[in-house]
């Protein structure tokens, strides 16, 4: 291995680093960061940088997901339930993924971006909700929103299925916290091996960038709980917003 090879390898892992900081910080597991860098800084599409995304994502979920039930226990049949309707609905909307135009891709992923920013830094309130937490046993529903977001943009499973947990069943901000790591974990395995097997993943890039956030992601969840809720969300927002109009304005930046 030559010294350029030596020190590209270094800057992968130091990249790897910040994004599992950033993952473990805003329990997201680094995809949401990682895949504009991807598309962006090293010329993958859409696609594939989503799969090499997973390949950094999947540890660093798992190590989330251990961490939270620890301090969030909650029954195996609902996680269970949960994972199996994720896993299911990942695995189908990842082949439609496959199918999809790579622009079209990118334009869903940066909206979607910036849905989230707008819900996420209380530029738009909600409206007033009066009903009663819905039953527990409707718990695996949500599971399809999840695993839909994580087959067909790659990431984004649990911040889907953290609000829906929180808003209708009533679940506390770290409870919910915890089913959408629950989801997301087994998810995430379900979507790396779809795309691997369709050749959309760069494990080159993937590993080194997955070895450097297995160092950080505990220093990113530890950090998390630091700080004030409101400032995390808040600032989670800013990042995801930023992100999205660097998707949709990005070509014209480095063009």
């Amino acid at each position: 291995m030559s010294l350029s090879d030596l020190l590209h390898l270094l800057e992968l892992v130091m990249l790897g680093a910040g994004l599992g900081f950033a993952g473990g910080l805003f329990g997201i597991g680094g995809g949401i960061v990682a895949i504009p860098v991807l598309t962006i800084g090293f010329g993958a599409t859409q696609a594939t940088a989503q799969g090499t995304a997973l390949v950094l994502m999947v540890p660093n979920l798992l190590i989330a997901w251990w961490r939270y039930a620890r301090h969030n226990p909650t029954p195996l049949k609902e996680v269970a339930g949960i994972a199996l309707v994720s896993t299911i609905t990942t695995w189908a909307t990842a082949q439609l993924a496959h199918w999809l135009d790579q622009a079209m891709l990118r334009s869903i992923f940066a909206l979607f971006l910036l849905y989230l920013a707008v819900r996420m830094t209380g530029m738009v309130k909600p409206a007033a909700e009066t009903h009663s937490p819905h039953d527990r046993k409707f718990l695996p529903l949500v599971g399809i929103a999840g695993g839909s977001s994580m087959g067909l943009l790659g990431v984004g499973g649990g911040l889907v299925a953290t609000p829906l947990f929180a808003r209708f069943f009533g679940l506390s901000q770290r409870a919910a916290q915890s089913l959408g790591l629950a989801l997301v974990a087994p998810s995430s395995v379900i979507a790396l091996g779809a795309y691997a097997q369709n050749q959309q993943v760069d494990w080159h890039l993937g590993i080194p960038l997955a070895v450097g956030g297995l160092f950080t992601v505990a220093s990113g969840v530890a950090l998390a709980h630091r700080l004030p809720e409101k400032k995390l969300r808040f600032c989670f927002g800013v990042m995801v917003g930023l992100t999205g109009l660097w998707l949709l304005l990005g070509k014209y930046i480095i063009a």
